[in-house]
């Protein structure tokens, strides 16, 4: 299996007769393997991947994958096919075991001939780890073996893009754990979009990061090159006060005996007795949201503006 070459040219998406400009202009190419993307609640995000899967059909611009761009109605079953989609709320049938809803989900996908859709629904349930639990109904697992079953159906199609929406919500650090390495290896011949909340787990996964704001790129490139858009502006404030230092964006807080200390976001020193520390990717997030960050809309080597 070769990567997908998937490409977005000025993809602009309106609602309301154009009153709501969700995505304004957006052009990237995705590199394979893991690519993450981030951005605050309405950002456009989802709207993204609805185009990207072939659900919406954008107002404006083009999405190209392998040279086939998304425009007719059969360009999207020709793209569908070898696509991979795990929404973040996907309907299971809690009276079908996973095998069964494989099998049901397999044939939805056109996998008709029987022995193939059997032997692919193996296939699967062994790489997501629940072959010991495939006759068991999925009204019986933890939420992270329903989040595997989730990716099980979507990569029933071997698909060559595979793109998941905030896949580790609700789980446990050891679910979250496996989920993240499963992430990973499926990402070693095809290209896999990561949208999460969750920065740590496109820190540890994703080399390459999308960030969208308002409906635009913010930022796009290699996930090392999001933390320095807050180097030098880092800074640990310590005060006995239970409120964080007024007008300047916080990223975490650690309480003590003697005092709290804030994780801040400033360009100049924040107070008397701070300490200036190392920039975080969260910390670059942070700043890009808080416009804080310079040269907004950065994009490094492994992303490219077209």
């Amino acid at each position: 299996m070769t990567a997908p070459n998937v490409t977005i040219t000025d993809l602009t998406v309106t609602f309301r007769r154009g009153q709501v400009r969700a995505l304004d202009g957006i052009s990237l190419r995705l590199p394979t393997g893991m690519v993450g993307l981030l951005g605050p609640n309405g950002a456009g995000k989802t709207t993204f991947m609805r185009v990207l899967t072939g659900v919406l059909l954008p107002t404006s611009g083009s999405v190209a994958v392998d040279g086939t761009e998304l425009t007719s109605r059969s360009q999207r079953r020709e793209v569908k096919a070898t696509t991979g989609y795990l929404p973040q709320e996907l309907g299971l049938y809690p009276d079908l075991t996973a095998r069964q809803f494989l099998d049901y989900m397999a044939l939805l996908k056109g996998i008709t001939d029987r022995r193939a859709r059997r032997a692919r629904v193996k296939e699967v349930l062994e790489l997501v780890s629940l072959s010991d639990v495939a006759n068991r109904k999925v009204k019986g697992y933890s939420g992270g073996m329903k989040r595997r079953v989730g990716i099980a159906q979507a990569i029933l199609n071997d698909p060559r893009l595979l793109i998941v929406d905030e896949p580790t919500v609700g789980l446990d650090p050891e679910e979250r754990l496996r989920f993240r390495s499963l992430l990973a290896r499926l990402a070693g011949d095809r290209t896999v979009l990561l949208s999460t909340h969750i920065v740590d787990d496109i820190v540890q996964t994703c080399p390459n990061v999308v960030v969208i704001e308002h409906g635009h790129v913010a930022f796009q490139g290699a996930i090392g090159a999001l933390a320095t858009r807050a180097e030098g502006k880092v800074w640990h404030v310590t005060q006995p006060a239970t409120a964080p230092p007024p007008g300047l964006p916080t990223v975490n807080v650690t309480p003590s005996m003697t005092g709290t200390t804030y994780r801040v976001i400033s360009s100049g020193t924040p107070a008397p007795d701070a300490e200036r520390v190392s920039a975080t990717v969260e910390d670059g997030y942070i700043a890009l949201m808080h416009g804080t960050a310079p040269e907004r809309a950065q994009h490094g080597p492994g992303l490219r503006v077209i």
